[in-house]
């Protein structure tokens, strides 16, 4: 029995070195036929993952030092994917832009993230093609055109104030400090939530979908035997949680389906349904090439995605905008008074905005500065192509990093300086879409560009100026130095969470609207 259990290794090991080595010479004859961009050398079967992992270094960095010595293209193999980096304007332009449909697909998921997007039923997800269509049109067209968006101007006003309460209380009990990510996340996720489900819900419940969607997040993070798919026998207990998780994701968001379905089958039937949701868009959408409206598992993707896309990107951007308030006094000073001057006494609000020029420019500079991620989500194209003379062939991630742009000298005069007088004396200009040349993607540009862009704007605008409008900001201990660096947290957040002091500003008797 020893004997033959000893043979039946020496078998399983046999048949794994040969299927590993059928396949890197598959890979390797594919790769001579192709003349992708220059990159690091690769080992058999792993390509490059190992001298990642032995780098220590986050995959941002590990990008940087490459671009740094193979330019502002190039490309990188994590196991049997292939990853071609851009990094230039020139060059983001001409895929986006100029060959926008070719580059605007997105390539194959790994098996985690088919569970959760259903196999890519998501406007993010989708492959270039009519599923995609239906869904985007829906979500820009029905939920997030401007029009749209004034339907929930009272949602944004009450989550405001109730984002102020939390900030004085909370402060109340921390002789003043309040952590700015996890008060401005929980902000717009109310929105968010009540943008989709058309339904008030109490905070306890609100925490508990939170919870539940950043669990979401966290189980969908790559794993080596995304790149490396012969090792996944060895990852049985992940993707049985991932199921797990995917039922509980399920159980917890049906019954908010449920509820909201009711109340518009019913009218009237339900005192805390809202005249309008995300969700009344989907009930019976018709998506291109299929005969049904969306089932229930593709309803909890589709709300799941509205939920966690919005969220993050705009939390994030808060933080770093209250810390260079912080550490940029005379901005913070400037911003006030500028609010001041627009409304007075009067609590801020969105109608406002436009008129507030010195605002938007701190906001652009923001974006600029702090792009929520690093790469933008991964392309792929729809057929074989070329960039810069290099092969882009359809099996490939298509990345582009975002931080040689923000920071490039040829494009912004002192990058490095967070400087919104940019854009107002200075006459830089800032245009997000990219049509007319790229100075800073943090929504994507092209077909694929971010559809919640606006709605996301509109959050940052008004955040910052009801927390610049309430309080004055100073650094916490008093006199700290705050620490720039970054991490990817699904966005680049600060390493060090930042803790700020709050003091509330001496206005008259607050007029509401």
């Amino acid at each position: 029995m020893a004997l033959s259990s000893y043979y039946n290794l020496i078998f399983t090991f046999l048949a794994f070195f040969i299927s590993c080595m059928i396949l890197f010479l598959i890979q390797k004859t594919k790769s001579k036929r192709v003349n992708l961009p220059p990159g690091p050398p690769g080992w058999p079967i792993v390509g490059n993952l190992f001298q990642f992992a032995n780098s220590g270094k986050p995959f941002f960095e590990y990008v940087n030092e490459n671009k740094q010595k193979y330019g502002p293209i190039f490309s990188i193999k994590f196991g049997t994917r292939t990853m071609i980096i851009i990094s230039d304007e020139k060059l983001i332009h001409e895929a986006l832009i100029e060959k926008g449909a070719t580059f605007a697909s997105r390539p194959r998921e790994n098996p985690t993230r088919l569970i959760f997007s259903e196999n890519k039923f998501t406007v993010n997800a989708a492959t270039y093609g009519p599923v995609w269509r239906s869904l985007r049109k829906n979500m820009v067209q029905n939920m997030l055109s401007s029009n749209r968006l004034k339907e929930f101007r009272a949602a944004r006003y009450n989550a405001m104030n109730r984002l102020i309460k939390r900030l004085k209380n909370e402060a109340e009990v921390n002789n003043g400090v309040v952590w700015v990510l996890k008060d401005a996340r929980f902000a717009v996720f109310c929105i968010l939530v009540f943008m989709c489900f058309g339904l008030e819900m109490d905070e306890e419940t609100l925490e508990k979908m939170d919870k539940m969607m950043k669990l979401v997040l966290a189980t969908v993070d790559p794993r080596i035997d995304d790149y490396v798919p012969i090792l996944s026998p060895f990852f049985s207990k992940q993707k049985k949680r991932a199921l797990e998780v995917r039922k509980e994701q399920f159980e917890f968001i049906v019954p908010f389906i449920e509820q909201r379905r009711r109340a518009i089958q019913n009218p009237g039937s339900d005192h805390t349904a809202t005249s309008f949701s995300y969700l009344d868009t989907l009930f019976d959408l018709k998506v291109e090439g299929r005969k049904s409206a969306p089932s229930n598992a593709e309803l909890v993707t589709l709300c799941s995605e509205f939920l966690n896309g919005g969220t993050d990107t705009t939390a994030t951007a808060i933080e770093w905008g209250i810390a260079q308030l912080i550490t940029n006094p005379d901005i913070q000073s400037k911003l006030f008074d500028e609010i001041k001057e627009t409304v007075g006494d009067r609590t801020v609000d969105e109608i406002d905005i436009e008129k507030m020029h010195y605002l938007h420019a701190v906001v652009k500079e923001l974006l600029r500065k702090h792009p929520p991620t690093y790469l933008s989500l991964t392309h792929a194209v729809t057929e074989s192509t070329t960039l810069s003379g290099y092969d882009i062939p359809t099996d490939a991630n298509v990345e582009f990093f975002l931080p040689p742009i923000s920071m490039d000298p040829n494009i912004w005069s002192k990058p490095e300086k967070f400087d919104p007088d940019r854009f107002l004396t200075g006459h830089e200009n800032a245009d997000m879409t990219g049509v007319t040349g790229v100075r800073m993607m943090p929504f994507g540009i092209g077909r694929r560009i971010c559809p919640g862009l606006g709605m996301a704007t509109l959050h940052v605008h008004l955040m910052l100026a009801r927390m610049v409008q309430e309080f004055e900001w100073s650094a916490y201990p008093q006199g700290k130095k705050l620490d720039f660096t970054g991490k990817c947290e699904f966005t680049v957040v600060m390493k060090e969470p930042l803790r700020a002091m709050i003091k509330p500003r001496l206005v008259a008797q607050r007029v509401k609207l």
